[in-house]
């Protein structure tokens, strides 16, 4: 049997479109398990990387945005004890039991940002190279193509009326884990109707003709 996986929905803010020219400026990662428990949340605001600096037009949208600007540039660490805080609060919170699933929305964007500094860092990445995009769960889950498949377009029935979009890392973790679990419990009513209709199916065809 594949073990249980852990899913650590992720959310990071940035001053620039790369890692490596910009910087990572604070990140928040929320776990849950595979039933969409909470389990735990980790949270840090990083120092800038050394020879970066912010991208113009990011750095526009932050002067839009002084409350999470102010918020993620407090108590800041070090990106290499961030991030070697960031896997072992990892491997704590999975034990041996489970496989940690890095999630993000887009996760293009934020894989792309923890990756590179989780490699940078720490030399290696717990959750391998790979990452569960939201958005295309959600055209899976939906009629919208890939484009479409934004957070206003999903079902009310996903969104979390009490867990605004803050740009402030953990509270956007939050709202982001609450659709997630919404669509993951979504997807596993999915696959429960299709065994179903499997099992259903093989019972019809292996049953023995009576005259």
């Amino acid at each position: 049997m594949p073990k249980p996986e852990t899913y650590f929905v992720t959310d990071i803010e940035t001053d620039g479109p790369i890692p490596g020219p910009h910087s990572m400026l604070s990140f928040a990662s929320v776990a849950y398990s595979d039933s969409g428990e909470l389990l735990d949340t980790f949270s840090v605001n990083l120092e800038t990387l050394d020879g970066a600096s912010g991208h113009p037009h990011t750095m526009k949208f932050w002067a839009s945005e002084p409350d999470a600007w102010a918020t993620c540039r407090s108590d800041l660490v070090a990106p290499d004890m961030a991030m070697k805080d960031f896997v072992k609060w990892i491997r704590i919170t999975c034990g041996k039991l489970t496989n940690p699933v890095f999630v993000g929305y887009p996760a293009g964007f934020d894989f792309t940002f923890v990756f590179w500094y989780l490699v940078k860092f720490t030399g290696d990445s717990p959750f391998s190279w790979s990452a569960l995009d939201m958005k295309t769960m959600a055209m899976m889950l939906t009629d919208f193509p890939y484009k479409q498949a934004i957070k206003p377009r999903l079902p009310k029935e996903w969104l979390p009326e009490n867990l605004p979009h803050t740009h402030i890392a953990l509270d956007d973790a939050l709202e982001q884990g609450h659709i997630f679990c919404a669509m993951l419990k979504e997807w596993q009513k999915h696959v429960q109707e299709r065994k179903a209709a499997e099992m259903l199916s093989e019972s019809s065809t292996t049953e023995p003709e009576t005259n």
